[in-house]
């Protein structure tokens, strides 16, 4: 029996699972906690991998690995492959205005000798498949160039997450050739500086964001090793990975039509798509998927922490929260909750707070609180469906995953607020289980010499639970009348 294992670095833990190469059937796990924080050290990522393959039982019986990880987080690496500055992650907002920053200057002319034609936002579009926001790395690169050019000077390659823990799996780190660098296109298509319409990086696109060029990670097909390790038992091959959303839809086995409705640090809507597509309005990223296709998604900074706010706010565990809001009638008797808790990226709002509206006396008790809360973090991702729609994705089946997923008011509530059925898959590691698919397609494609035109395996599908109710729309409507009516974080 031949073991893949398949890597999860997300932003609050790492989780490794060893599963058989060709049943899928789950042999051994492990876990283990990264930092809070939106700014981290990778070297904590590097420390929680080990402690969680070493729960897993390690990788000397295993045949391949691939990670899968939170996407965009800069990680900067000087000459010599060493670390320059802690990571600043995807949920840090600190260049917001960098961002502004690069969608202004694509649109503007450079010189008088080489204009850029039309809006800056459009531009972008055309360029990457996504508009900048905080979250992209390049404007965090921007941020860099501002705010610490001594730092930003000393950068010798630029890699993600998931790019590093790859790199260091194989056996290199500080004193490697920078070129042994690689990822997949995946999370490539995150940075800001990759086109999804080339499959090729847009070095000019680096060095607007950073001032200079540097050493990008090699971008490798899905079914090719990125590294090889050798070793006294046979190689150990590390597949190219993927960005955690990548990750999870491999994971879950999407088709064309299919929508992943993941409720975890952030909310993340995405779906499969044939082609790239490329949205000037901001709301929806034109990535790449794991498997050769795109996988367009919206993403807001924040899902499952609404619901935990609210049950601190209410003194209540999840259980209680549940239980409160599946005892107010749909729409919380008017109650609104724009739940803008940590700034907004879908919508564009970074210095944004949330709000309660409609408060009335005859409203005001737990039970509508917590309806509200559920409603309005689910009305968020609603907009990010109807999104989907509008730059033409189908969207005929919603999985609905993550940690948020667990909630019993989240699972009865979404099909009223989303309009559609939602089907709940067994709880499962999707991204960790993604990245041990593909190391499972990397070990059968070097097996078979098959390589382009290869698949990946068919693993039994997981069990799955389908939720129903009637749709109603004055969620949505009440939701819409408010949502633009939020304060500003002070300076």
């Amino acid at each position: 029996m031949a073991l893949v294992a398949g890597v999860d670095s997300s932003t609050q833990s790492c989780k490794v699972v060893i599963r058989d190469a060709e049943t899928g059937a789950l042999v051994r796990s492990g876990r283990a906690s990264h930092p809070e924080g939106t700014e981290v050290h990778p070297k904590h990522w590097w420390t929680a991998l080990e402690e969680a393959l070493a729960q897993a039982g390690g990788l000397d019986d295993v045949a391949a690995v691939a990670v899968g990880g939170q996407q965009h987080g800069m990680v900067v690496l000087d000459e010599q492959g060493e670390v320059i500055r802690p990571a600043l992650l995807w949920n840090d907002s600190r260049s917001a205005p960098a961002a502004r920053d690069l969608i202004a200057e694509l649109g503007d002319p450079v010189t008088e000798d080489t204009p850029r034609s039309g809006d800056g936002a459009a531009a972008w579009a055309q360029a990457i498949g996504s508009v900048p926001v905080a979250s992209i790395t390049v404007t965090k690169l921007r941020w860099l160039r501002d705010a610490e050019p001594e730092n930003a000077a000393r950068v010798a390659a630029v890699a993600l997450p998931h790019d590093w823990l790859s790199w260091r799996l194989a056996g290199y780190g500080p004193g490697s050739d920078l070129t042994t660098l690689a990822t997949d296109r995946s999370d490539a298509s995150g940075t800001g500086y990759w086109s999804p319409f080339t499959e090729d990086y847009r070095r000019d696109l680096l060095v607007l964001g950073l001032g200079h060029d540097a050493v990008l990670p090699r971008v490798v097909a899905p079914w090719e090793a990125a590294h090889v390790v050798d070793r006294p038992g046979g190689p150990l091959l590390v597949g190219p990975g993927a960005g955690d959303n990548a990750a999870a839809a491999l994971g879950l086995g999407m088709r064309s039509g299919d929508v992943a409705l993941s409720i975890g640090t952030s909310g993340v809507v995405s779906a499969v798509a044939s082609e790239p597509i490329a949205d000037p309005s901001g709301m929806v990223t034109g990535f790449a998927d794991a498997t050769g296709r795109y996988l367009p998604l919206t993403a807001t900074l924040n899902a499952s922490r609404v619901l935990d706010a609210a049950a601190r706010m209410l003194g209540v565990d999840h259980a209680g929260l549940s239980a409160l809001a599946l005892s107010a009638p749909a729409g919380a008797e008017g109650l609104v909750m724009v739940p803008y808790l940590e700034g907004e990226r879908t919508p564009n709002r970074p210095e944004a707070t949330g709000a309660l509206h409609g408060l009335r006396l005859a409203n005001t008790t737990p039970a509508n609180l917590a309806r509200a809360a559920v409603e309005g973090m689910l009305c968020g991702q609603a907009d990010g469906l109807d999104a989907l729609r509008a730059q033409g994705v189908p969207v005929e089946r919603i999985q609905l995953i993550g940690g948020g997923a667990q909630s019993e008011a989240v699972r009865r509530i979404a099909p009223s607020v989303l309009g559609l059925d939602v089907s709940v898959p067994a709880p499962g590691e999707y991204v960790a289980d993604g990245a041990a698919r593909q190391a499972a397609w990397v070990l059968a494609a070097r097996a078979s010499g098959a390589g382009e035109g290869s698949t990946h395996p068919a693993w039994e599908a997981t069990s799955v639970e389908v939720h129903r109710s009637p749709a109603v729309p004055a969620v949505r409507e009440q939701y819409a009348a408010v949502r633009e009516l939020t304060g500003v974080r002070p300076a």
